[in-house]
């Protein structure tokens, strides 16, 4: 066990620099965590991926909040979104400016509160945020110990299911016997349903926020925007780009379709409407004149390739679209693997996994038996109110943790 430790502005809360005027305003966030947090570092000789696949010395940061108690029975599992790390709450100093992303609902009298629950959270495989100096992750950007060089594309696919298995070792290490809850949002959502169908007796309950089942080829088709741009750059040079010039740009043009496309035009409307970027620079006179939302795409892309590796937001984009829970091509049958009580918690208003998934799938799990409980997240930021948004379930997230 190593700990290392940073203080740059995570990736998740890059995001919400920029949204500031927005989710501020309406009062959606609160920040609760008080105590000061560590980055720990938990590392395993090797795993062999769902694939077949044996990768050596695979390493992943986390963090924990809270105590374990003797049953091991009180932990509460936070799994990252795409984009984001295991800062789920409190700051790693006194004068960072941002705490983690669901410090609002983390910490004691909160409703993952942490005098009663032992909250862990995870970086996983293939993070993108491995130059944010905080993040530590195993993936194509890691050097491969019989070559002595970077993995790039040589390194092997990876699942949903292999982020689970990793998020397992590490529990069983930790001495957690039994999970009370787990909970993630987005592609951390999928990673919820994902262990409830393959541990279903470590498992009591599973919060999936914003998250889905399956991934449809709606969203199969929509996520090929996040990485074509960067295979179509060619500084990408088929992954090979390391000690090189990084494909910076289609970084960034990826960036700018993740950031439209995790949120919704009531968002684009309430913050920028067609105001221009520049008082003086008409959009009409120059194509360099830019609408004030184009700016906002052009820093906040910037601000995250800056801390984003290209392959692994291609790896963690393929693992999306190959989700089916269970490794199931029907979901039905995926879910009839889950015994876990469920809170879907899915966002009114979400243009990448729509609110009529999450309905279809209350459905099905109420007839197969589970115990469900729904809650609509509601706000401006479509997808993204499941992380800037969380604290508007607080009361809903702590009768279903107390049941």
């Amino acid at each position: 066990m190593k700990l290392r430790r940073g203080y740059l502005v995570s990736a998740a809360y890059a995001w919400i620099l920029f949204l500031a005027p927005v989710f501020m305003g309406v009062g959606s966030v609160a920040f609760a965590y008080d105590e000061l947090v560590e980055k720990k570092v938990f590392e395993i000789p090797f795993y062999m991926t769902v694939g077949g696949c044996t990768v050596k010395t695979v390493r992943t940061g986390y963090e924990t909040y809270g105590k374990l108690n003797q049953d091991g029975d009180n932990a509460i599992l936070i799994t990252p979104f795409f984009g984001g790390t295991s800062h789920a709450a409190g700051k790693y100093k006194s004068d960072d400016r941002f705490p983690g992303y669901w410090d609002g609902i983390i910490g004691a009298g909160r409703p993952l509160d942490t005098n009663r629950f032992f909250v862990i959270s995870i970086d996983g495989l293939a993070n993108p945020n491995i130059m944010d100096g905080i993040t530590v992750t195993t993936g194509p950007a890691s050097t491969d110990p019989d070559t002595g060089k970077r993995y790039g594309m040589t390194f092997p696919l990876i699942t949903i299911r292999d982020l689970v298995n990793i998020e397992k070792t590490l529990i069983d290490y930790l001495g957690v016997k039994k999970i009370h809850t787990v909970m993630g949002a987005s592609m951390g959502g999928m990673q919820a349903f994902e262990w409830a169908a393959a541990y279903p007796d470590r498992v009591e309950r599973i919060i999936p926020v914003v998250g889905t089942a399956q991934t449809d080829a709606f969203a199969i088709g929509t996520l090929e925007s996040w990485m074509a741009p960067i295979m179509l750059d060619p500084h990408w040079k088929g992954g090979d780009y390391y000690g090189k010039e990084a494909p910076i740009d289609g970084i960034k043009v990826s960036m700018k379709a993740v950031l439209m496309q995790t949120r919704h035009p009531d968002w684009a409307d309430k913050m920028f409407d067609r105001k221009w970027a520049t008082g003086d620079k008409d959009p009409a006179k120059s194509i360099g004149n830019l609408y004030a939302v184009q700016k906002f795409l052009d820093d906040a892309s910037s601000d995250l390739a800056a801390k984003y590796d290209a392959n692994h937001i291609i790896y963690q984009v393929r693992a999306i679209q190959l989700f089916s829970v269970g490794g199931k091509d029907s979901l039905a049958e995926g879910l009839k693997e889950i015994k876990a009580k469920v809170l879907l918690m899915p966002a009114k208003n979400d243009l990448l996994f729509p609110l009529a998934q999450s309905s279809e799938l209350r459905d099905l799990l109420i007839k197969q038996g589970n115990q469900v409980d729904f809650f609509e997240l509601d706000g401006p930021l479509g997808h993204l109110n499941g992380i800037i948004g969380i604290s508007q379930a607080s009361d809903r997230i702590t009768r279903f943790l107390s049941n």
